[in-house]
């Protein structure tokens, strides 16, 4: 039978005996709204073995892998930079305090009183800091000497967390700690004595050599100038940051001050602040701006790290265009299956149109199975990226273990392991974007069908 209980034309008959309708007791398709273009629209969508069905596949994959691969990418992205934020933070000050002419500060004491007692600040720390050569065995590095005062750099930095080996930040007597990256590249091991050696009297020997040529009474004076400095490793820090567990060992400040050859009670390379809010930093310095002597600039940490944070930024914004072209091409394919559906349907079509079919529901059964891919593709897009954010480091060890390839190396990216944060508000904007592109793209052909002439549709063979 081909009409409903009340005469309403039954859509599951339409399509498989058309001429048995009859105008008696026919009502309008209208009277049939959600339902019917539901109904057609899922059952275009069938299986049925069909070139069609392939590309429909196709299409659901290519948003499935769309979204998945910028969720991944949007979150490692954004925990890169969160984490490399946090390392920053852990391992230098808020606010740093220097030589305009990258010299040193001199009477700094009346100073440090003076940027502690400023509105905002909450601690402040004497430094040393500069290149110096390091020997141990066979092994010369040239790493970063940072000569601190561990009482007073407790209070301003967070290194103290970072120590892996030693149990703490002991900086007594003629001792150092080091990074992990730059004890394995020396072969060192807490208890080890490492010699350095600092270009801080640089010209001092020059100008000792010069007079040796000429007095070789004064040679002795050349050997005390470049007199080396035997430290023993009382601990090994590391920080997470490559650039940092490679390049730095702390020393005690006087240390530093001795192999820069500067007076212990008048000279540093700066002054290390912390601030009551490190996003903030910048509203400090302005306060510090008053009390600073000519010469004498202070610099926040996202000065510092200027350029890596805006590189970061731009990476992710740009990285977010160039994938969303994947859910792009997806959404063509999701137009070439409803076009390449119209066609094969246009005498159905007519014949819904002609039994009173408004334009709005033929425009829905096309528009349906657009959004239908375009949410099946969001929800195994979303379930894919989650799990591929998951196991991602086990994913990264896989390949390192079993194919030999790195996608992530310390010595690049500066962390051990791949960092990633979701952040709901991006996942949502992937979402809805990748949805918003895929029923777009079933609009176009949506409304072509929708505009079909009945009596031409019907005379389609």
């Amino acid at each position: 039978m081909c009409l409903g209980r009340h005469g309403v034309p039954s859509t599951a008959k339409i399509f498989l005996a058309p001429g048995c309708v009859t105008r008696r007791n026919l009502q309008p398709l209208a009277e049939v709204k959600a339902p019917f273009s539901l109904f057609l629209a899922l059952r275009y969508l069938k299986p049925k073995r069909t070139f069609v069905s392939v590309i429909t596949v196709i299409s659901i994959l290519g948003v499935t892998l769309g979204i998945a691969v910028l969720i991944t990418v949007i979150s490692v992205m954004r925990g890169f930079e969160l984490e490399l934020r946090n390392k920053v933070l852990g391992f230098e000050p808020h606010i740093m305090v220097q030589n305009n002419n990258v010299g040193t500060l001199e009477d700094w004491q009346p100073l440090l009183k003076k940027i502690r007692a400023t509105p905002g600040v909450v601690a402040a720390a004497p430094f040393v800091q500069g290149p110096v050569v390091v020997e141990f065995g066979n092994q010369r590095m040239t790493p970063v000497l940072r000569g601190i005062d561990a009482a007073q750099e407790l209070k301003v930095t967070d290194i103290a967390k970072f120590i892996q080996k030693g149990g703490k930040l002991d900086l007594s007597g003629d001792t150092t700690v080091i990074g992990a990256d730059l004890a394995l590249a020396l072969g060192v091991f807490v208890g080890d004595k490492i010699t350095v050696y600092s270009p801080g009297n640089m010209k001092e020997v020059l100008d000792a050599i010069k007079k040796a040529e000429k007095d070789p009474k004064a040679l002795e004076q050349v050997k005390e100038l470049v007199m080396p400095r035997d430290l023993t490793v009382t601990g090994i820090f590391k920080s997470g940051r490559y650039d940092y567990d490679s390049q730095f060992l702390l020393v005690p400040l006087y240390v530093g001050q001795e192999l820069y050859g500067m007076s212990e009670n008048d000279s540093l390379h700066g002054i290390s602040v912390k601030t009551l809010d490190a996003n903030r930093a910048g509203e400090i310095v302005k306060n510090l701006d008053s009390v600073l002597p000519s010469g004498v600039v202070a610099s926040t940490w996202e000065e510092r790290n200027k350029t890596l944070f805006e590189a970061i930024a731009m990476e992710r914004a740009t990285m977010f265009v160039i994938l969303q072209c994947i859910i792009v091409v997806a959404a063509f394919g999701i137009m070439n299956t409803l076009i390449t559906v119209t066609v094969q349907k246009t005498r159905e079509i007519g014949i819904m149109k002609a039994l009173g079919a408004t334009t709005s529901q033929i425009v829905w059964v096309f528009l349906g199975q657009g959004m239908f891919v375009g949410f099946l593709g969001n929800l195994t897009g979303l379930a894919l990226g989650m799990t591929m954010i998951t196991y991602r480091n086990e994913f990264k060890d896989w390949l390192a273990n079993q194919m030999g390839i790195e996608i992530f190396s310390a010595k690049v990216y500066m962390f051990s392991e791949i960092p990633a944060q979701v952040v709901p508000q991006y996942v949502a904007l992937i979402c809805v974007s990748a949805f918003v592109i895929c029923s777009l793209a079933a609009l176009v052909p949506a409304y072509v069908a929708a505009r079909l002439d009945p009596v031409k549709a019907l005379r389609q063979e």
